[in-house]
């Protein structure tokens, strides 16, 4: 199957379960693409079936990712991962937090035991571990910066706060994926690195931490370190957890967006359970969001 027409670059984010999936396209040299997997969920049941990343990124011809992020060590940011080998999509860069060792991972998750893809995580860090392959991001066109910040292990000794920060600007709009960071992760972050100050202060759309739950926000990122996002996009599936209510929150605090969908009612929310996939398409110096 032919790949879509990518203009200057898109960023989907797709519907998945409890979880996340991002895929971004930027156009490189001789009419190739680039592209960037940030984590790799899939869904259960979507419009009538099962999605996996790996059968996607297989019907679009796409055989080779860039790069894969990992923002969070749990399974549901990594559910799709054994579907993306299977299907034989190879990858190059593998990014997450540099401070948690293959071994660390499979510490952290034997309380409440490993999942399949998180296990195929593990062994794939490993692998490369052994034969000292670096795990050093490339130069993706299109893309001003990529930043990534985190909580040290073992200061922190949980999933949630050990999550990747992963922070990329394409075109000169900035998206932070902050996996699943709660409280007192992003507390540590702003106290201790001055530098990650001036990055929330300048956020252009937020992944909402936790897949929008309460427990992801810190108040003084928004009310003290100045971060106002025009747009927050909740990642997640039906509402599980009465602490997903935070629409009304976020609202509050983003600047908002003008156009959706062929619709001029200003949106500064959007989630995944109530609009579906989302599109991110650069152009002209446009982001437009669809």
């Amino acid at each position: 199957m032919s790949q879509f027409r990518i203009f200057n670059g898109a960023l989907q984010i797709f519907d998945v379960d409890h979880g996340q999936c991002a895929l971004l396209t930027m156009p490189g040299p001789l009419a190739s693409n680039r592209y960037v997997l940030i984590d790799c969920g899939h869904a259960v049941d979507f419009r009538g079936g099962p999605w996996y990343p790996g059968k996607h990124l297989q019907q679009m011809g796409i055989k080779y990712i860039d790069m894969l992020v990992c923002t969070n060590f749990d399974e549901d940011h990594m559910s799709g991962l054994c579907d993306l080998n299977n299907c034989g999509i190879t990858i190059g860069c593998i990014l997450g937090n540099p401070s948690v060792s293959p071994n660390t991972i499979a510490k952290l998750k034997s309380e409440d035991g490993m999942g399949n893809g998180i296990k195929e995580l593990a062994s794939m860090l490993a692998a490369r571990q052994a034969i000292g392959w670096k795990q050093e991001p490339p130069t993706i066109p299109g893309v001003g910066n990529m930043i990534w910040t985190w909580n040290p292990y073992p200061a922190f000794d949980d999933e949630n706060n050990l999550s990747l920060v992963f922070t990329l600007d394409v075109h000169g709009f900035r998206f932070m994926f902050p996996g699943d960071m709660e409280r007192k992760g992003w507390k540590n972050l702003l106290d201790t690195c001055p530098a990650f100050r001036s990055v929330v202060a300048s956020v252009d759309i937020l992944i909402a931490p936790h897949h929008g739950r309460q427990n992801g926000i810190y108040e003084d990122m928004y009310e003290m370190y100045g971060c106002k996002p025009k747009l927050v996009v909740i990642s997640d599936d039906y509402k599980q957890h009465a602490t997903q209510e935070t629409t009304q929150y976020y609202g509050r605090k983003t600047s908002g967006i003008s156009y959706f969908r062929g619709k001029y009612d200003p949106r500064k929310v959007l989630t995944t359970r109530s609009d579906g996939p989302l599109r991110f398409s650069f152009l002209e110096g446009r982001c437009d969001v669809w």
